[in-house]
C-alpha cells in the first residue's frame, strides 16, 4: 500500500519529515522518498529503494544536505515518489496513495488530445503521480484540479503536494485511507498513520474529511475544498491487518479493536458449543497477536507464543522480491518454543487468510514440531474479492484467493451466487468450504468472524465501512 508524512514549520522540517515518513515503513516494501523546499536550494529530492534496506538507513546521509521549512515524504508499494512536476500551476512535488483503475484509460485521453507526454518506469506504466499532477493541471487552481482528478481516477486518490510555500492534503473521495493533520508550537504536519507524529512533539488537530482539501502552513489549516463525512467508506483491513498497533483512525484504536475482535470471536465459539479443547490460544505474529489475546482474555484458555517471528535482519518493510527467497526467508524467521509446542493442542488466531499458501506453511512447521492439534480462527470473514480500491488482496485472479477457487471448483461460474451462504459458517455451503480448508491446511478446525462481528468490532456504522474483499458491495 503505502503511506506519506509532511511538515510547515516555522524552523527546519527535515528531521521530522524525516522520522514521520520512517514511522510508515511497516507500510511498504519498495519505494521510500522525500522533497524539502527551501528558497536558497529550491527543491531538494530523494528516492530510494528499501526492498533490501531499511528507510532510515538509506537517508541519513540525504538529510545532511537538505535544508527547508516545508516538505513531504512518502513509502510507496509502487511508483518512485515524490515526483517534481512543473505546469501552469507552478514548481510541485506530489506523492499519493491508493490505486488508479483506469490508469491507461486516462493516459490514452491525454494521448488522444495531444496534451502531455508521460516518462514510464521500467514497468513500462505512467508513474501514478504524474498522471495525478496532469489531471490537476487540466484547471485553474489547485483546488479545482484535485477535484477534477478525484471525479475521474477510479479507485482511491490520497495525495500530498509539496508548494513553495505550503502542503496541499487531499483525502480521497470516500475517505477509504486516513489523513490526520498533527499540531505542535512550530507548525503542522499531515500523516497517514496517526502515531507517527506523537513522538515528534505534535498533538492531533483533526482527521481529513473524505474529499477535503486543505492547505497547510506553519501558521494555518485552511479548507480549499469541503469534505463530505456522508461518503465516508474506511478500509476495514486497516483494523484488522495494515494500521499500526498505536494508530487511531476514525477515534478508534486499532489494538483496541482487535482485542475486542478477538473476543467476540470467542464469544461465538462459547455461545455456539464450537470452543476447542485447547492448551493454548496463540496469534500468528504480528497482526494477529492481538486479535488472539482477547480471544483468550474472553475464552479462559492460556495465551501462549510457540514460536517467535525473527526480525532483527529480515522485518516486513524490506524483504526481498524474489518470491523464491521471500518463501525461504519466512520460513527461516519462524523459531519455534519446542517446550510450548510439543504433545500440545493448540488454537491460532491470524489476521486473514488470503491465497492460504503461507498458513499452510506455519501449520506443516507447528506439526513437524511436535503439535497434536492445530485449529484456526480467522480475524476476519473469507475474503471473497480481490480488493479494487487498494493494493491488499490484488490478485492477477480471484481464483487465487483459496475460498473463492474452491467455490469454483464445487460450482463453476454459478458459485458467486452463493457467496453469502459459503461465508455463513450455519448454513451447509459454509461448513463445506471450512471443511474443505482444513483438509487442504491441515487444520483441527477453523472457523472465521463474521462481517457483523468485524464492524461490531470496530465500531463503526456498517455503511461508513468499505467491505468489498468480503461481500463485494460497492458504492
Amino acid at each position: 500500500m503505502g503511506g506519506f508524512f509532511g511538515a510547515a514549520l516555522k524552523r527546519s522540517c527535515v528531521e521530522d519529515v524525516f522520522f514521520g515518513t520512517d514511522y510508515h515503513s511497516h507500510l511498504g516494501t519498495r519505494r521510500g522518498g522525500m522533497t524539502v523546499y527551501s528558497p536558497e536550494k529550491g527543491f531538494q529530492r530523494g528516492i530510494h529503494s528499501i526492498e533490501n534496506s531499511p528507510f532510515r538507513t538509506k537517508f541519513e546521509q540525504d538529510i545532511e544536505g537538505m535544508s527547508g521549512n516545508i516538505g513531504i515524504g512518502c513509502i510507496s508499494d509502487t511508483d518512485p515518489q515524490p515526483i517534481l512536476l512543473r505546469s501552469k500551476l507552478g514548481s510541485i512535488a506530489v506523492c499519493n496513495i491508493g490505486i488508479i483503475n483506469n490508469a491507461d484509460e486516462l493516459c490514452d485521453e491525454f494521448f488522444d488530445s495531444r496534451l502531455a507526454s508521460f516518462e514510464t518506469m521500467s514497468s513500462s506504466k505512467v508513474n501514478s503521480s504524474a498522471l495525478i499532477g496532469a489531471l490537476i493541471a487540466q484547471k485553474d487552481s489547485f483546488a479545482e484540479g484535485i477535484r477534477y482528478a478525484q471525479d475521474r481516477i477510479d479507485g482511491t486518490m490520497s495525495l500530498l503536494i509539496l508548494t513553495e510555500d505550503c502542503i496541499i492534503a487531499a483525502r480521497d473521495k470516500y475517505g477509504r485511507l486516513p489523513i490526520i493533520i498533527g499540531k505542535s508550537d512550530d507548525g503542522y504536519c499531515v500523516s497517514f498513520e496517526s502515531f507517527a507524529f506523537q513522538k515528534l512533539g505534535y498533538k492531533t488537530y483533526r482527521e481529513l474529511q473524505p474529499a477535503e482539501i486543505v492547505k497547510i502552513t506553519a501558521d494555518s489549516v485552511e479548507v480549499i475544498g469541503e469534505g463530505n463525512p456522508d461518503n465516508l467508506r474506511i478500509c476495514t483491513f486497516l483494523w484488522t491487518y495494515y494500521g499500526y498497533p498505536n494508530s487511531v483512525y476514525e477515534g478508534v484504536n486499532v489494538e483496541v479493536m482487535r482485542a475486542r475482535n478477538g473476543q467476540i470471536m470467542a464469544e461465538y465459539d462459547i455461545e455456539n458449543g464450537t470452543l476447542p479443547d485447547v492448551d493454548y490460544v496463540c496469534g500468528v505474529p504480528d497482526s494477529g497477536i492481538p486479535h488472539a489475546i482477547g480471544y483468550a482474555n474472553r475464552s479462559g484458555i492460556p495465551f501462549a507464543r510457540p514460536f517467535i517471528k525473527y526480525t532483527p535482519t529480515w522485518p516486513r518493510s524490506f524483504m526481498p522480491q524474489s518470491q523464491a527467497m521471500r518463501n525461504k526467508v519466512a520460513k527461516m524467521k519462524l523459531i519455534p518454543v519446542h517446550e510450548l509446542i510439543e504433545g500440545k493442542k493448540l488454537l491460532f488466531v491470524d489476521d486473514s487468510i488470503v491465497r492460504g499458501t503461507q498458513m499452510r506453511e506455519t501449520v506443516e512447521f507447528l506439526y513437524e514440531n511436535g503439535a497434536k492439534e492445530v485449529h484456526m480462527r480467522s480475524a476476519c470473514p473469507p475474503i471473497m474479492y480481490g480488493c479494487k480500491y487498494l493494493n491488499f488482496s490484488r490478485s492477477t485472479s480471484e481464483l487465487d484467493l483459496i475460498a473463492r477457487r474452491i467455490i469454483h471448483e464445487y460450482e463453476g461460474e454459478e458459485g458467486v451466487k452463493y457467496i453469502r451462504e459459503y461465508a455463513d459458517s450455519k448454513t451447509e455451503r459454509g461448513k463445506r468450504l471450512r471443511d474443505e480448508i482444513c483438509r487442504r491446511l491441515k487444520l483441527t478446525s477453523l472457523e472465521f468472524q463474521f462481517l457483523e462481528g468485524t464492524e461490531k468490532a470496530v465500531g463503526l456504522p456498517e455503511c461508513k465501512l468499505c467491505t468489498y474483499c468480503w461481500n463485494g458491495k460497492q458504492d
